[in-house]
Protein backbone atom coordinates (compact mmCIF):
# COMPACT_ATOMS: atom_id res chain seq x y z
CA UNK A 1 0.00 0.00 0.00
CA UNK A 2 2.66 2.10 0.91
CA UNK A 3 4.44 1.49 -2.60
CA UNK A 4 0.79 2.46 -4.26
CA UNK A 5 0.55 5.64 -2.26
CA UNK A 6 4.12 7.03 -3.29
CA UNK A 7 3.44 5.96 -7.20
CA UNK A 8 0.20 8.13 -6.72
CA UNK A 9 1.85 10.78 -4.95
CA UNK A 10 4.73 10.94 -7.83
CA UNK A 11 2.37 11.52 -10.41
CA UNK A 12 -0.01 13.80 -8.31
CA UNK A 13 3.46 15.92 -7.85
CA UNK A 14 3.73 16.10 -11.66
CA UNK A 15 0.95 16.85 -12.57
CA UNK A 16 0.90 19.82 -10.36
CA UNK A 17 4.43 20.83 -11.11
CA UNK A 18 3.72 20.99 -15.27
CA UNK A 19 0.39 23.08 -14.31
CA UNK A 20 2.39 25.53 -12.56
CA UNK A 21 5.28 25.67 -15.19
CA UNK A 22 2.06 26.71 -17.46
CA UNK A 23 1.83 29.96 -16.12
CA UNK A 24 5.63 30.89 -17.31
CA UNK A 25 4.89 29.64 -21.22
CA UNK A 26 3.70 33.23 -21.75
CA UNK A 27 6.92 34.29 -20.33
CA UNK A 28 8.83 32.09 -22.38
CA UNK A 29 6.02 33.31 -25.34
CA UNK A 30 7.41 37.22 -24.50
CA UNK A 31 10.68 36.64 -24.36
CA UNK A 32 10.81 35.17 -28.33
CA UNK A 33 8.23 37.09 -29.27
CA UNK A 34 6.45 33.60 -30.39
CA UNK A 35 3.66 33.65 -28.00
CA UNK A 36 1.00 31.03 -30.45
CA UNK A 37 3.97 28.67 -31.43
CA UNK A 38 5.32 28.83 -27.21
CA UNK A 39 1.15 27.91 -26.03
CA UNK A 40 0.91 25.08 -29.04
CA UNK A 41 4.30 23.58 -27.84
CA UNK A 42 3.64 23.45 -24.36
CA UNK A 43 0.55 21.14 -25.17
CA UNK A 44 2.74 18.06 -25.52
CA UNK A 45 4.41 18.79 -22.32
CA UNK A 46 0.44 18.45 -20.83
CA UNK A 47 0.00 15.33 -22.45
CA UNK A 48 2.69 14.20 -19.63
CA UNK A 49 0.16 15.67 -17.23
CA UNK A 50 -2.75 13.75 -18.61
CA UNK A 51 -1.26 10.81 -18.92
CA UNK A 52 0.11 10.71 -15.36
CA UNK A 53 -3.77 11.85 -14.30
CA UNK A 54 -4.84 9.03 -16.28
CA UNK A 55 -2.64 6.73 -14.59
CA UNK A 56 -3.12 8.14 -11.10
CA UNK A 57 -6.38 8.08 -11.09
CA UNK A 58 -7.50 4.41 -11.26
CA UNK A 59 -4.54 4.26 -7.86
CA UNK A 60 -5.95 6.96 -6.11
CA UNK A 61 -9.86 4.71 -6.14
CA UNK A 62 -8.04 1.85 -5.10
CA UNK A 63 -7.40 3.44 -1.68
CA UNK A 64 -11.28 3.89 -1.28
CA UNK A 65 -12.27 0.27 -2.31
CA UNK A 66 -9.87 -0.70 0.42
CA UNK A 67 -12.24 0.90 3.04
CA UNK A 68 -13.82 -1.81 4.58
CA UNK A 69 -15.28 -0.28 7.70
CA UNK A 70 -15.28 2.92 9.76
CA UNK A 71 -12.16 2.03 11.05
CA UNK A 72 -10.53 2.32 8.01
CA UNK A 73 -11.76 5.87 7.72
CA UNK A 74 -8.40 7.34 9.23
CA UNK A 75 -5.91 5.55 6.79
CA UNK A 76 -7.50 6.98 4.10
CA UNK A 77 -7.85 10.45 5.44
CA UNK A 78 -4.05 10.40 6.43
CA UNK A 79 -3.50 8.87 2.86
CA UNK A 80 -5.80 11.51 0.61
CA UNK A 81 -3.66 14.47 3.16
CA UNK A 82 -0.24 12.54 1.75
CA UNK A 83 -1.58 13.03 -2.01
CA UNK A 84 -2.42 16.78 -0.84
CA UNK A 85 0.84 16.95 0.71
CA UNK A 86 2.52 16.11 -2.84
CA UNK A 87 0.30 18.82 -4.43
CA UNK A 88 1.74 21.23 -2.95
CA UNK A 89 5.61 19.93 -3.45
CA UNK A 90 4.75 19.86 -6.86
CA UNK A 91 3.97 23.28 -7.06
CA UNK A 92 6.89 24.68 -4.75
CA UNK A 93 8.90 21.68 -7.35
CA UNK A 94 7.32 23.93 -10.71
CA UNK A 95 8.13 27.51 -9.00
CA UNK A 96 11.78 26.67 -8.60
CA UNK A 97 11.93 25.55 -12.44
CA UNK A 98 10.43 28.45 -13.66
CA UNK A 99 13.78 30.42 -14.39
CA UNK A 100 15.40 27.36 -15.86
CA UNK A 101 12.10 26.37 -17.97
CA UNK A 102 11.65 29.94 -19.68
CA UNK A 103 15.23 29.59 -21.06
CA UNK A 104 15.35 25.96 -21.87
CA UNK A 105 11.69 25.81 -23.61
CA UNK A 106 12.80 29.31 -25.46
CA UNK A 107 15.49 27.31 -26.73
CA UNK A 108 12.84 24.49 -27.71
CA UNK A 109 11.09 26.82 -29.73
CA UNK A 110 13.77 28.85 -31.94
CA UNK A 111 14.34 24.41 -32.70
CA UNK A 112 10.92 23.89 -33.52
CA UNK A 113 11.48 26.88 -35.75
CA UNK A 114 14.20 25.47 -37.41
CA UNK A 115 13.49 22.05 -37.45
CA UNK A 116 9.47 22.51 -38.64
CA UNK A 117 7.55 19.67 -37.07
CA UNK A 118 7.91 18.21 -33.49
CA UNK A 119 9.48 14.78 -34.74
CA UNK A 120 12.23 16.42 -36.15
CA UNK A 121 13.19 18.86 -33.28
CA UNK A 122 13.11 16.46 -30.71
CA UNK A 123 15.16 14.45 -33.10
CA UNK A 124 17.65 17.79 -33.40
CA UNK A 125 17.84 18.07 -29.25
CA UNK A 126 17.87 14.31 -28.60
CA UNK A 127 21.70 14.53 -29.46
CA UNK A 128 24.24 14.55 -26.67
CA UNK A 129 26.12 17.35 -27.42
CA UNK A 130 22.48 19.49 -27.40
CA UNK A 131 21.65 18.31 -24.02
CA UNK A 132 25.10 19.13 -22.83
CA UNK A 133 24.49 22.39 -23.77
CA UNK A 134 20.92 22.63 -22.07
CA UNK A 135 23.23 22.50 -18.29
CA UNK A 136 23.98 26.56 -19.62
CA UNK A 137 20.01 27.26 -19.53
CA UNK A 138 19.44 25.66 -16.11
CA UNK A 139 19.15 28.58 -13.28
CA UNK A 140 18.42 28.78 -9.75
CA UNK A 141 15.92 31.04 -8.53
CA UNK A 142 16.74 34.31 -7.00
CA UNK A 143 16.27 35.73 -3.97
CA UNK A 144 15.32 39.19 -5.77
CA UNK A 145 12.32 37.31 -7.57
CA UNK A 146 10.70 37.04 -4.55
CA UNK A 147 11.36 40.71 -3.36
CA UNK A 148 9.25 41.57 -6.45
CA UNK A 149 6.68 39.73 -5.32
CA UNK A 150 4.57 42.42 -4.10
CA UNK A 151 0.46 42.19 -4.94
CA UNK A 152 0.45 45.90 -5.89
CA UNK A 153 -0.58 46.27 -9.29
CA UNK A 154 -2.41 42.28 -9.39
CA UNK A 155 -5.86 42.44 -8.73
CA UNK A 156 -6.79 41.13 -5.54
CA UNK A 157 -9.98 39.70 -7.24
CA UNK A 158 -7.71 37.72 -9.22
CA UNK A 159 -5.62 36.10 -6.97
CA UNK A 160 -8.53 35.00 -5.12
CA UNK A 161 -10.13 33.35 -7.94
CA UNK A 162 -6.67 31.50 -8.97
CA UNK A 163 -7.04 30.56 -5.61
CA UNK A 164 -10.20 29.40 -5.31
CA UNK A 165 -10.32 27.43 -8.57
CA UNK A 166 -7.13 25.51 -7.28
CA UNK A 167 -8.77 24.72 -4.34
CA UNK A 168 -11.70 23.41 -5.98
CA UNK A 169 -9.74 21.99 -8.41
CA UNK A 170 -7.18 20.13 -5.83
CA UNK A 171 -9.68 18.92 -3.42
CA UNK A 172 -12.48 17.62 -5.46
CA UNK A 173 -11.61 14.25 -6.45
CA UNK A 174 -10.34 13.51 -3.72
CA UNK A 175 -13.30 14.86 -0.84
CA UNK A 176 -15.81 13.32 -3.50
CA UNK A 177 -13.55 10.00 -2.93
CA UNK A 178 -13.55 10.67 0.96
CA UNK A 179 -17.16 11.27 0.84
CA UNK A 180 -18.06 8.02 -1.14
CA UNK A 181 -16.66 5.83 1.93
CA UNK A 182 -18.63 8.19 4.45
CA UNK A 183 -21.80 7.13 2.68
CA UNK A 184 -21.43 3.80 1.07
CA UNK A 185 -24.76 3.60 -0.35
CA UNK A 186 -24.72 7.12 -1.94
CA UNK A 187 -21.24 6.07 -3.35
CA UNK A 188 -21.87 5.94 -7.09
CA UNK A 189 -23.92 9.15 -7.25
CA UNK A 190 -21.01 11.07 -5.22
CA UNK A 191 -17.94 9.81 -7.13
CA UNK A 192 -20.32 10.87 -10.62
CA UNK A 193 -20.27 14.48 -9.20
CA UNK A 194 -16.55 14.98 -8.96
CA UNK A 195 -16.79 16.17 -12.87
CA UNK A 196 -19.47 19.16 -11.67
CA UNK A 197 -16.71 20.28 -8.93
CA UNK A 198 -14.37 20.36 -11.35
CA UNK A 199 -15.72 21.72 -13.79
CA UNK A 200 -16.56 24.67 -11.68
CA UNK A 201 -12.94 25.15 -11.43
CA UNK A 202 -12.41 24.71 -15.18
CA UNK A 203 -14.93 27.63 -15.54
CA UNK A 204 -13.29 30.07 -13.47
CA UNK A 205 -10.41 29.43 -14.78
CA UNK A 206 -11.27 30.04 -18.76
CA UNK A 207 -14.13 32.85 -17.84
CA UNK A 208 -12.13 34.71 -15.05
CA UNK A 209 -8.45 33.95 -14.29
CA UNK A 210 -6.70 33.47 -17.89
CA UNK A 211 -8.32 36.47 -19.95
CA UNK A 212 -7.08 38.87 -17.47
CA UNK A 213 -3.73 37.12 -18.07
CA UNK A 214 -4.26 37.13 -21.58
CA UNK A 215 -5.08 40.98 -21.80
CA UNK A 216 -1.76 41.64 -19.96
CA UNK A 217 0.36 39.42 -22.39
CA UNK A 218 -0.88 41.30 -25.29
CA UNK A 219 -0.35 45.01 -23.08
CA UNK A 220 3.61 43.37 -22.89
CA UNK A 221 3.67 42.38 -26.62
CA UNK A 222 2.32 45.47 -27.42
CA UNK A 223 4.74 47.71 -25.61
CA UNK A 224 1.85 49.06 -23.54
CA UNK A 225 2.98 47.47 -20.39
CA UNK A 226 6.37 45.79 -19.14
CA UNK A 227 7.17 42.51 -18.76
CA UNK A 228 8.00 43.10 -15.09
CA UNK A 229 4.58 43.16 -14.53
CA UNK A 230 4.24 40.00 -16.67
CA UNK A 231 6.56 38.30 -14.67
CA UNK A 232 4.94 39.87 -11.00
CA UNK A 233 1.77 38.51 -12.33
CA UNK A 234 3.03 35.12 -12.89
CA UNK A 235 4.35 34.77 -9.34
CA UNK A 236 1.70 35.93 -7.44
CA UNK A 237 -0.39 33.38 -9.60
CA UNK A 238 1.93 31.00 -8.52
CA UNK A 239 1.82 31.72 -4.74
CA UNK A 240 -1.80 31.94 -5.23
CA UNK A 241 -1.73 28.53 -6.44
CA UNK A 242 0.57 27.03 -3.80
CA UNK A 243 -1.57 28.55 -1.25
CA UNK A 244 -4.95 27.05 -2.85
CA UNK A 245 -3.20 23.84 -2.17
CA UNK A 246 -2.77 24.60 1.11
CA UNK A 247 -5.80 25.55 1.45
CA UNK A 248 -7.36 21.88 0.13
CA UNK A 249 -5.94 20.18 2.77
CA UNK A 250 -8.29 22.33 5.15
CA UNK A 251 -11.13 21.99 3.08
CA UNK A 252 -10.67 18.18 2.62
CA UNK A 253 -12.84 16.84 5.39
CA UNK A 254 -15.89 19.52 5.58
CA UNK A 255 -16.02 19.54 1.36
CA UNK A 256 -16.47 15.84 2.03
CA UNK A 257 -19.45 16.11 4.72
CA UNK A 258 -20.92 19.08 2.00
CA UNK A 259 -20.70 16.34 -1.00
CA UNK A 260 -22.33 13.85 1.08
CA UNK A 261 -24.98 16.00 2.27
CA UNK A 262 -26.05 17.22 -1.07
CA UNK A 263 -25.90 13.83 -2.45
CA UNK A 264 -28.29 13.23 -0.23
CA UNK A 265 -30.87 15.49 -0.81
CA UNK A 266 -31.12 14.44 -4.46
CA UNK A 267 -33.88 12.76 -5.15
Amino acid sequence: MIEKLLIICVFVGIIHMIETLAYSVRLAGLKTRKLVVALSLFNIIVIVSRTANMVQAPLTGKLGDAVQSKEDLPVLLHQLQTILLAASIGTIAGALLIPSFVSIFSRMISHLEVAGSVPKMMKNIASIHTLEKAKKHVKRPRGIMLSQLRIGGVPKRLLLLNLMATTIYTVGVLSTLYASTLEPTLSKSILMSSGLINGLAMITLAVFVDPQVAILTEKVMKGESTKQSMNKMVGTLVISRLCGTVCAQILLVPAAFYIAWICKLIP
